[in-house]
């Protein structure tokens, strides 16, 4: 569309919206009664399929396994002593209390609850007559042991690889409780609270119980869900503190709320309407796309008084300020809700749906604001005091300006840039897909959480864990000594990365039991050669559990599917890729090899964080560019000019770049929750440039010379983005200093890095791009 064509379109619709501003209005009222209606029915939860990418083949086997061999959804506790071992009589009836509570949470899958107490965690032995038989490690009908009976538990432990080292800790001050929920409709805040219950009942001196997992994890995040209302009022104080001290206009003060309550209406009712809930780590976005709603408001209002200092006729100014500031507003609007949007074409469910709520939140402020406050200009009386206000901002602009006030100064701003994004470029490097460090980036390293994360890290080998699943084609192909044999060859080469600190699975088992039938003689500790024996010794340990199904931790029921689980020390994004690769590369160059056996990777908590590690990468290679281009696209539709859009894209550009850099700085890893934040933070920083630009352009219809223009726009517009930025970090900021969850204060941080970044590159780098380069849709304005 030409620049000329255009302002033609924009005006006709001003004034037929204009003409009918009470019909229009009342329409507005109307379905804002309507989505208020649907508040009601928005919930606030986290739900944890929604954070899974369920079209990445790590997701669909987990889904696949997740009833036979156990899910991401682990709670594991850990027991520790400070003074001894954990062979006394008192710690291990604590133990066992604390195994049976566990199995008694809700939804917790009773077959796959495993400790050193359960009934599930046996030792084998050979009887005189030279069967098999399993027995628990403790009797709880016992009512005590002796010194020597303990002692010989604890050697019974030390003999045994599947419980020593991954049960019991190597120096025997520390067990583990595990436990794995059934998924589906997962209530998190009652199984936390349950846990948190069992920790505080038994708690003693002297011992000290850790609790880790996701289902602890989404439960701790629950459990701060009380803060956002303080959070809410706190933003509420400092939005109107920064209208009173800007505006000092009731009207500056009453008509930007006005369009925040509307918009914020607007955006929870169209979640209610569509069955959407409120996820705590998402409530930046929509705290964020409010207090822009405000920032807009702002401007209207603002504009409007210029008007009115002009015209002294309320509807006129009221017109005029619709007329100018509609189509900037709506391509910044546009430009927002595309980026928001855009976040959806990942495969992460979380991000589909904020995609769709976000980004009709942040377009209903065409109406909500770019419309119903200049209409409500022109209704209500026209205001006595109309001329412009002087504050402490408006005095500084025009010497900021200044930096631009000569071709020489403009050259050298470019310069200055391009040396920052060389910098910046570096910098950008630092940045790591995944989890930069071990325990949760949702929480400070020093919260309980991640303080138990660390505890049985030091403790055990490894509490994350990843599961890689052995296929046979035919039923009963695990019996195959040569594919039990490939198997064990496998878990020896994954034992080479040394941030894995065990392994389990069939041919521990296959070993373990064959050495049994030996007179406990290691060096039968061997796979034997015959299908028929290995199946043998697989029906003697299934026949001498007093429980049904004791190998189904190991293979299924047709045994053709076999469970190997990797204990790892943390799921850092380089633990993870290095884990995935050594597999990759064994499959590839051996397993590929071996007639009937296929390897399946991933599931457990690593697979899991594996897929969605890999997803987030995946995204922030189409997201970025994607939202970078489409506004590209727009800008270059709306002002009919291929310069326009280039010289919008280098401030985008330059903005992210930096905003890279500060993540590689603080440590903020690419995830997919930072994925998102960085779409929303070029969406809404993109508005910046858009206004100067527009401005620039609109000055040189009045002064005819472009460095005069250039001063103008950053005197004033300057002012707006000063002002606009100001509103959306206030509306943000107090989940820095407030929120318990880090990553609600690090989206904060890196949402207000862009904002300020791109409020700068719209004050600086645009006007010396202008001033340079001289682009065309702008030197004929003053002709026009």
């Amino acid at each position: 569309m030409s620049s000329k064509r255009g302002d033609r379109l924009f005006e006709r619709l001003g004034d037929l919206l204009f003409d009918h501003r009470k019909v229009v209005l009342g329409l507005i009222f109307a379905v804002t009664a309507g989505f208020a209606w649907q508040i009601p029915s928005v919930k606030m939860l986290s739900d944890f399929a929604h954070l899974l990418p369920q079209d990445h083949p790590y997701i669909q086997l987990h889904n696949s396994i997740r009833d036979t061999f156990g899910g991401a959804n682990i709670i594991i506790i850990s027991v520790e002593v400070d003074e001894g071992t954990i062979f006394t009589n008192d710690t291990l009836d604590r133990i066992h209390r604390i195994t049976q509570a566990v199995d008694e949470v809700t939804n917790i899958n009773h077959n796959l609850v495993t400790s050193l107490t359960h009934r599930n965690i046996r030792k084998i032995s050979q009887t005189a007559g030279g069967t098999i038989q399993s027995q628990t490690y403790y009797d709880p009908q016992k009512g005590g042991y002796t010194p020597a009976e303990l002692e010989q538990m604890q050697s019974d432990v030390q003999s045994n690889p599947r419980v020593y080292g991954l049960l019991v800790s190597p120096d025997m001050k520390s067990a583990l409780i595990k436990g794995t929920l059934n998924e589906g409709e997962l209530r998190y805040r009652v199984v936390f609270d349950e846990i948190q219950a069992i920790r505080e009942a038994e708690a003693v001196e002297g011992l000290t119980i850790y609790a880790t997992g996701h289902p602890m994890l989404v439960g701790w995040i629950d459990s701060y869900s009380g803060q956002i209302l303080q959070i809410f009022l706190y933003t509420i104080f400092i939005v109107l503190l920064v209208l009173v001290v800007y505006s000092r206009r009731l009207y500056g003060i009453l008509l930007p709320l006005l369009g925040m309550i509307l918009t914020s209406i607007w955006g929870v009712g169209f979640m209610g309407f569509f069955g959407y809930n409120l996820d705590p780590l998402m409530l930046v976005v929509p705290f964020l796309i409010s207090a822009r709603s405000m920032s807009h408001g702002i401007q209207k209002v603002e504009r409007y008084y210029l008007e009115l200092s002009h015209t002294h006729d309320r509807i006129l100014a009221a017109r005029n300020t619709f007329n100018s500031l509609f189509r900037p507003g709506s391509l910044a609007i546009v430009a927002d809700a595309a980026a928001l949007a855009l976040i959806g074409l990942g495969s992460v469910p979380i991000n589909d749906r904020m995609a769709v709520y976000a980004s009709f939140w942040a377009l209903s402020m065409v109406v909500t604001v770019l419309v119903v406050i200049p209409m409500m200009l022109a209704l209500l009386p026209q205001p006595k005091q109309v001329e412009v206000k002087h504050t402490v901002l408006k005095s500084i602009f025009p010497k900021l300006a200044a930096v631009t006030g000569t071709p020489r100064r403009s050259r050298m701003v470019l310069w200055v840039c391009l040396g920052i994004a060389v910098v910046a470029a570096y910098f950008s490097s630092w940045v790591v897909v995944g989890e930069p460090e071990p325990g949760s980036p949702l929480l400070y390293s020093d919260h309980d959480y991640n303080l138990s994360s660390h505890a049985i890290n030091e403790s055990f080998p490894g509490s994350e864990e990843l599961f890689i699943i052995a296929r046979t084609d035919e039923k009963g192909g695990l019996k195959q000594p040569h594919i039990i044999k490939a198997l064990r060859d496998f878990q020896v080469y994954m034992l080479l990365d040394e941030t894995l600190g065990g392994a389990k699975g069939l041919p521990n088992l296959v070993m373990q039991v064959n050495q049994m039938t030996r007179n406990d003689d290691p060096r039968w500790a061997i796979i034997p050669g015959q299908p028929l024996d290995v199946g043998g010794l697989m029906y003697m340990y299934m026949m001498s559990a007093p429980i049904p199904g004791a190998l189904l931790e190991f293979i299924d029921t047709d045994e053709r599917l076999a469970n190997m689980v990797f204990y790892y020390k943390d799921h850092t994004g380089e633990t993870i890729r290095r884990a995935i690769h050594m597999a990759e590369t064994w499959i590839e160059e051996v397993g590929s090899g071996i007639e009937g056996l296929h390897i399946d990777l991933a599931g457990g908590p690593v697979g899991v964080t594996a897929a969605i590690d890999q997803e987030a990468f995946q995204t922030n290679l189409i997201v970025v560019p994607a939202v970078l281009v489409l506004i590209l696209v727009f800008t270059v539709w709306f002002y009919g000019s291929l310069h326009s859009g280039v010289m919008i894209l280098m401030s985008m550009g330059f903005a992210t770049l930096l905003a890279y850099a500060c993540m590689g700085i603080l440590g903020l890893g690419l995830n997919v929750n930072t994925v998102p934040m960085i779409a929303v933070g070029i969406g809404l920083g993109v508005d910046y440039a858009i206004y100067m630009m527009d401005r620039i352009r609109e000055e040189m219809h009045i002064v005819d010379n472009l460095q005069e223009a250039v001063k103008r726009a950053v005197s004033t517009t300057g002012v707006a983005i000063a002002v606009t930025a100001t509103t959306l970090i206030g509306g943000i900021i107090m989940w820095i200093f407030i929120s318990e969850l880090r990553f609600q204060a690090d989206a904060a941080r890196l949402l207000m890095i862009m904002l300020i970044l791109n409020a700068s590159a719209a004050m600086f780098l645009v006007p010396a791009w202008v001033d340079v380069f001289k682009p065309r849709f702008i030197m004929r304005s003053s002709r026009e």
